[in-house]
Protein backbone atom coordinates (compact mmCIF):
# COMPACT_ATOMS: atom_id res chain seq x y z
CA UNK A 1 0.00 0.00 0.00
CA UNK A 2 3.11 2.36 0.56
CA UNK A 3 3.52 2.20 -3.16
CA UNK A 4 0.16 3.74 -4.01
CA UNK A 5 0.48 7.00 -3.53
CA UNK A 6 3.65 7.20 -5.43
CA UNK A 7 1.90 5.80 -8.16
CA UNK A 8 -0.94 8.20 -7.73
CA UNK A 9 1.70 10.80 -8.76
CA UNK A 10 4.26 9.37 -10.52
CA UNK A 11 2.80 7.95 -13.29
CA UNK A 12 0.85 10.88 -14.34
CA UNK A 13 4.03 12.35 -14.52
CA UNK A 14 5.56 9.80 -16.38
CA UNK A 15 3.14 9.94 -19.20
CA UNK A 16 3.61 13.45 -18.98
CA UNK A 17 7.11 13.43 -19.62
CA UNK A 18 6.68 11.02 -22.59
CA UNK A 19 4.10 13.01 -24.60
CA UNK A 20 6.18 16.22 -24.04
CA UNK A 21 9.37 14.82 -25.16
CA UNK A 22 8.23 12.62 -27.48
CA UNK A 23 9.33 13.40 -31.46
CA UNK A 24 5.62 14.88 -33.36
CA UNK A 25 4.87 12.35 -35.76
CA UNK A 26 7.02 12.43 -39.01
CA UNK A 27 9.67 15.27 -37.41
CA UNK A 28 13.04 14.36 -38.61
CA UNK A 29 15.89 16.90 -37.61
CA UNK A 30 15.54 19.90 -39.52
CA UNK A 31 18.88 19.67 -41.71
CA UNK A 32 17.19 16.02 -43.11
CA UNK A 33 13.99 17.99 -44.28
CA UNK A 34 16.28 20.61 -46.14
CA UNK A 35 14.48 21.74 -49.73
CA UNK A 36 10.74 20.06 -49.20
CA UNK A 37 8.36 22.30 -48.72
CA UNK A 38 6.25 19.98 -46.89
CA UNK A 39 5.92 21.88 -43.17
CA UNK A 40 3.19 23.62 -41.99
CA UNK A 41 2.02 25.30 -38.80
CA UNK A 42 -0.08 28.16 -36.72
CA UNK A 43 2.38 30.60 -36.13
CA UNK A 44 1.24 33.06 -33.27
CA UNK A 45 4.02 35.56 -32.09
CA UNK A 46 6.08 34.04 -29.38
CA UNK A 47 5.09 35.48 -25.85
CA UNK A 48 6.18 34.01 -22.85
CA UNK A 49 9.20 31.39 -22.03
CA UNK A 50 8.09 28.39 -23.73
CA UNK A 51 8.14 28.77 -27.51
CA UNK A 52 7.42 25.81 -29.41
CA UNK A 53 6.32 27.35 -32.76
CA UNK A 54 6.16 30.74 -33.06
CA UNK A 55 7.26 34.08 -34.68
CA UNK A 56 10.36 35.89 -32.75
CA UNK A 57 10.60 38.64 -34.83
CA UNK A 58 11.14 39.56 -38.53
CA UNK A 59 14.15 37.05 -39.13
CA UNK A 60 14.08 34.32 -35.87
CA UNK A 61 11.33 31.83 -35.54
CA UNK A 62 10.36 29.01 -33.34
CA UNK A 63 9.38 25.78 -35.14
CA UNK A 64 8.78 22.49 -33.52
CA UNK A 65 10.98 23.22 -30.36
CA UNK A 66 14.04 24.88 -32.42
CA UNK A 67 15.37 28.13 -32.89
CA UNK A 68 15.46 29.11 -36.73
CA UNK A 69 17.67 32.67 -37.43
CA UNK A 70 16.41 33.08 -41.53
CA UNK A 71 19.87 33.20 -42.85
CA UNK A 72 18.97 35.71 -45.88
CA UNK A 73 17.89 38.53 -44.15
CA UNK A 74 18.28 41.12 -41.42
CA UNK A 75 15.34 42.95 -39.88
CA UNK A 76 14.94 46.06 -37.13
CA UNK A 77 15.15 44.83 -33.63
CA UNK A 78 12.25 44.65 -32.05
CA UNK A 79 13.36 43.80 -28.27
CA UNK A 80 15.83 46.28 -28.16
CA UNK A 81 15.19 48.76 -31.05
CA UNK A 82 17.63 52.12 -31.45
CA UNK A 83 14.43 54.03 -31.85
CA UNK A 84 10.68 54.57 -31.90
CA UNK A 85 10.81 54.03 -36.05
CA UNK A 86 13.00 50.83 -35.62
CA UNK A 87 10.57 49.57 -32.87
CA UNK A 88 7.47 49.65 -35.91
CA UNK A 89 9.69 49.13 -38.60
CA UNK A 90 10.38 45.46 -36.66
CA UNK A 91 6.98 45.16 -35.46
CA UNK A 92 5.79 45.02 -39.02
CA UNK A 93 8.08 42.97 -40.57
CA UNK A 94 7.19 40.63 -37.40
CA UNK A 95 3.59 40.18 -38.44
CA UNK A 96 4.13 40.07 -41.92
CA UNK A 97 6.59 36.93 -41.23
CA UNK A 98 3.47 35.52 -39.36
CA UNK A 99 1.11 35.99 -42.12
CA UNK A 100 3.47 34.50 -44.91
CA UNK A 101 4.59 31.76 -42.99
CA UNK A 102 0.79 31.10 -41.57
CA UNK A 103 -0.28 31.16 -45.66
CA UNK A 104 0.41 27.82 -45.64
CA UNK A 105 3.24 25.15 -46.43
CA UNK A 106 6.96 26.03 -47.00
CA UNK A 107 10.32 24.54 -46.98
CA UNK A 108 13.41 25.06 -44.28
CA UNK A 109 16.47 25.20 -47.02
CA UNK A 110 19.90 25.43 -45.42
CA UNK A 111 22.07 28.24 -46.63
CA UNK A 112 24.36 27.58 -50.17
CA UNK A 113 27.11 28.61 -48.10
CA UNK A 114 26.74 25.72 -45.57
CA UNK A 115 26.69 27.30 -42.60
CA UNK A 116 23.60 25.25 -40.31
CA UNK A 117 24.37 27.47 -37.50
CA UNK A 118 24.86 30.90 -36.25
CA UNK A 119 27.14 32.00 -33.55
CA UNK A 120 24.27 31.91 -30.89
CA UNK A 121 23.30 28.32 -31.77
CA UNK A 122 20.20 28.94 -33.80
CA UNK A 123 19.64 27.03 -36.88
CA UNK A 124 20.60 28.54 -40.33
CA UNK A 125 17.90 28.03 -42.75
CA UNK A 126 15.98 29.64 -45.47
CA UNK A 127 12.85 29.93 -45.94
CA UNK A 128 10.92 28.87 -49.05
CA UNK A 129 7.32 28.78 -50.83
CA UNK A 130 6.88 27.57 -54.35
CA UNK A 131 10.74 27.39 -54.68
CA UNK A 132 11.10 31.04 -53.61
CA UNK A 133 12.40 32.74 -50.64
CA UNK A 134 10.28 34.29 -48.34
CA UNK A 135 12.78 36.60 -47.04
CA UNK A 136 13.03 37.73 -50.66
CA UNK A 137 9.56 38.68 -50.70
CA UNK A 138 10.36 40.50 -47.50
CA UNK A 139 12.77 42.31 -49.15
CA UNK A 140 10.71 43.79 -51.87
CA UNK A 141 8.09 44.63 -49.61
CA UNK A 142 10.80 46.79 -48.06
CA UNK A 143 10.36 45.23 -44.76
CA UNK A 144 13.82 43.72 -44.10
CA UNK A 145 17.32 43.95 -45.81
CA UNK A 146 19.42 41.28 -47.57
CA UNK A 147 21.80 39.33 -45.20
CA UNK A 148 24.99 40.17 -46.53
CA UNK A 149 24.16 43.71 -48.07
CA UNK A 150 25.15 47.13 -47.19
CA UNK A 151 23.99 47.51 -43.36
CA UNK A 152 20.58 49.13 -42.93
CA UNK A 153 20.39 52.42 -41.62
CA UNK A 154 16.62 51.83 -39.72
CA UNK A 155 16.55 54.58 -37.44
CA UNK A 156 17.96 57.11 -40.14
CA UNK A 157 20.54 58.83 -41.43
Amino acid sequence: MRWFPIALVGLPLLAFAVILFAPLPGAEPLAAQAGAEDHAALFPVCRGPVRITCVVDGDTIWYRGTKIRIADIDTPEVSQPGCPQEAVLGRRATERLRQLLNAGRFGLAVPRDGRSRDRYGRELRILTRNGQSIGAILVREGLVARWGGPKRAWCGA
